[in-house]
């Protein structure tokens, strides 16, 4: 059945092509795509090895672009770390979530809510009232979720605004009706209320935090507001399957909400309007009120719709193959679902890292919720080109969280420190933006606490623990690399010390690129230098990334193609490629540009590369540095082919909030942030006929394929507006500026495009001292 369906769905999006003139751009996205179990080749071989990543993560969440909230039908009920609100192989739907789950990840949800309509006897527990479906009948778009409850003969329609829903549900049968809310409270701390007279129901579910502080309540709730067009003619609450008639509030008790009644007849429609907020019951009223002020769902409807489409229509693409349109606009479709907006309406938020206070953001909107280590590699790159103002914005959150809490983020989650992976990437979001141009924001202050990061500890053990700072700095700056005598107390990921150490080495290169830039000489000297503490774990009898102990010896028996405890989520051949800011030192680390490239040829002929995760993505666009773009463009369209597909199973391991969509948005357009903090993207090789985006101030940046095909995948040339155009690369400013970009296509790989070696900008020993 499962494979039928796939077969259906595809036939149904492609025969949206021969009715083009209806087709919207939000027709192509499949929001089902990664909800099921990966088929993908790499993760086929890989996943199982370093972490389970047998499913993509995403949920086919109703949503506007960074929406506050994501609504979801649920099949399984807990915010329990790794669990997804929504998986596609489940039989049951228990009800429509407001969810604020990371897409694609292994996090938790927080602060959600459920909503279900059953009809007949009351069931309450959402493991006893779920409902069969069919899933030929759902109907899944960015912007409306529609299935037939078959349990209970009601049709379930959703829509969304940034902070609220309407839902239509429809009753094919007359019968005793009731709407169930839980609060979604694994620790029992929920609270729920019923105002008969308002028909209204208010509560919350209070947030507790993942990874630091593990367990703790976060200093904040998700509240919410429930309305209803109808008068209720009973209502009640209940914990676990009890229901308690005539009773209107309970709390902090395990397994509890509140339900109305209603007696329907045959053919009924009743409408339910729902909001979130962060900050209070009120605010979450105020949100409904403002987004949602009347009870026209196809009015909301049509507004999310316009609203995606807008923003999907700024990526217009012509292909000669169908699924590109499906895969492309879905990709799109992940890329904007966090970071989150968490202010209300009004701009209210609440204060970062358990400060309670509420602040207001005016003029921008506050947002939470960074995978860092996952998204900083290609998501914050691509919103550099296509979206400025919401870069800006993110910016200034950070640096809020910063000012509130004492110390630049590293992985900031529910609106608390974490130090979930590795690496200082906020460094790379902000060092990136500001180098290419970005810059409306506290610089001096953004470097204040970036700076801080890069060279202190905080002197409190607590504010440590509770994730400020770099996770082992000392023993960075002691030795010059993390040894593996360092545990790395303190953080979610504990060990990985070789990994580590490249990875604030890469920090270190963006950071200094920022002092630089700033007029700060002594810091871009001594940054520099640390950006070279690489080299400190790389083995040069082997050539390769090792363990490294506090006198300097190496770790034996290491084989670097096996999984090893200094490694994150990968092995040493995974990770031997991780120097993004300097790779002409790693080709001398390996030997040469010979050697380089026998090495990455066996990485990928012997199936070591692995797409699922990040730290191999940007390893095929480092033919490019050996003069080899011929085997990089070779290799990424069949990245391509093998690792993005069609149906439930087309995502390669967890989408982590976007990047592995973001990934493919690059590669296809034809060239890749492989070093963010540098204004530049390595050239790949361009999968469409035609691209146009369409910049924030209007201008338009076209890529053409000439002679594309499966077969023509090699550049023979390029032209740049118009001109000759021979770098491997191209500049940031090239492309925000407006222009044409024209690749000429052949299927003969020896066309000598590239094979001038050009590493100057990824370098450090060009870099002035």
């Amino acid at each position: 059945m499962k494979q039928g369906l796939i077969s259906i769905m595809v036939v149904f999006l492609l025969s949206l092509f021969s009715c083009s003139l209806k087709t919207e751009w939000i027709d192509y996205v499949d929001p089902l795509i990664g909800t099921g179990p990966s088929t993908t080749i790499s993760n086929m071989k890989h996943g199982s090895e370093h972490v389970n990543y047998a499913n993509a993560q995403v949920i086919p969440a109703v949503t506007m672009p960074f929406g506050m909230t994501n609504w979801t039908p649920q099949t399984r009920e807990t915010e329990k770390k790794c669990n997804a609100p929504f998986y596609y192989t489940d039989p049951y739907v228990q009800g429509f979530r407001a969810s604020h789950w990371l897409s694609g990840s292994c996090a938790q949800d927080y602060g959600s809510f459920t909503i279900m309509p059953v009809t007949g006897e009351l069931k309450c527990s959402p493991s006893v009232r779920g409902s069969h479906f069919d899933q030929n009948s759902q109907i899944t778009t960015p912007a409306y979720y529609a299935v037939e409850l078959e349990n209970y003969q009601v049709k379930a329609e959703m829509t969304a605004t940034t902070r609220s829903a309407i839902f239509r549900f429809t009753f094919e049968n007359s019968d005793s009706a009731f709407i169930l809310v839980d609060t979604n409270s694994d620790e029992g701390q929920g609270f729920i209320q019923i105002d008969h007279e308002k028909n209204e129901i208010v509560g919350y579910n209070p947030v507790h935090r993942l990874y630091q502080g593990i367990g703790k309540y976060a200093g904040f709730k998700g509240y919410f507001v429930i309305k209803f067009d109808k008068s209720l003619q009973n209502f009640g609450v209940y914990q676990e399957n009890t229901p308690k008639y005539k009773q209107n509030k309970i709390k902090d008790e395990k397994n509890i909400g509140g339900f109305v009644a209603f007696q329907v007849n045959a053919g009924d429609e009743l409408l339910v309007k729902a909001a979130s907020s962060f900050t209070s019951i009120e605010q979450a009223r105020k949100n409904l009120d403002t987004e949602i002020p009347h009870w026209d769902f196809e009015q909301v409807h049509q507004n999310i719709r316009d609203h995606w489409n807008d923003l999907l229509g700024r990526y217009e693409i012509k292909s000669q193959n169908k699924e590109d349109y499906v895969k492309f606009y879905t990709s799109i479709y992940h890329c904007y679902q966090q970071p989150r907006i968490v202010n209300d309406v009004d701009g209210t938020y609440t204060g970062f890292a358990q400060d309670d206070n509420v602040y207001q953001a005016n003029g921008y909107n506050y947002f939470d919720d960074f995978s860092m280590w996952d998204t900083y590699r290609a998501l914050h790159p691509l919103y550099t080109i296509m979206n400025t103002k919401e870069t800006i914005s993110m910016i200034k959150s950070i640096v809020l969280k910063a000012e509130q809490g004492g110390w630049l983020p590293i992985f900031p989650m529910y609106n608390s420190y974490t130090s979930a992976m590795i690496g200082d990437h906020m460094i790379s979001l902000v060092g990136d933006a500001y180098l290419k141009g970005i810059d409306d924001f506290d610089v001096e202050t953004a470097y204040k606490y970036m700076r801080q990061n890069a060279f202190k500890s905080p002197e409190s053990l607590k504010d440590y623990a509770d994730g400020k700072g770099r996770r082992s700095l000392g023993s960075y700056l002691k030795y010059g690399y993390v040894p593996v005598e360092d545990p790395v107390l303190y953080a979610f990921h504990k060990r990985e010390q070789s990994s580590r150490t490249l990875e604030y080495a890469y920090d270190d290169f963006v950071l200094a690129e920022i002092a630089q830039k700033l007029g700060k000489t002594d810091d871009y000297n001594k940054l520099l230098e640390r950006a070279q503490f690489y080299k400190n774990v790389y083995d040069p009898n082997i050539g390769y990334l090792r363990g490294r102990h506090e006198n300097g010896s190496w770790v034996e028996n290491a084989d670097y193609k096996k999984p090893q405890k200094y490694v994150t989520e990968a092995t040493p051949f995974h990770y031997s490629w991780y120097v993004p800011h300097d790779v002409a030192g790693l080709i001398d680390i390996m030997g040469g540009v010979d050697s380089f490239t026998a090495r990455l040829d066996t990485f990928f002929v012997e199936t070591h590369y692995w797409h699922g995760n990040e730290p191999s993505h940007q390893v095929v666009y480092m033919y490019n540095f050996a003069g080899h773009p011929e085997k990089a463009q070779q290799t990424i369209r069949k990245i391509l082919k093998e690792e993005y597909g069609i149906g439930p199973g087309g995502l390669s391991g967890n989408d982590d909030s976007g990047q592995m969509s973001a990934w493919y948005l690059f590669s296809v357009l034809g060239f890749y942030p492989v070093c963010p903090g540098v204004p530049e993207y390595v050239i790949g090789t361009p999968s469409f006929d035609t691209v146009n985006l369409t910049l924030e101030d209007g201008k338009k940046f076209k890529i053409v394929a000439h002679n594309n095909s499966d077969d023509n995948c090699y550049i023979e040339s390029i032209k740049l507006n118009g001109k000759p155009y021979n770098k491997t690369f191209i500049n940031h400013k090239d492309i925000v500026s407006g222009g044409k970009l024209e690749f000429f296509m052949t299927s003969d790989p020896n066309t000598g495009w590239g094979s001038e070696k050009d590493a100057v900008p990824y370098s450090l020993s060009n870099r002035k001292q």
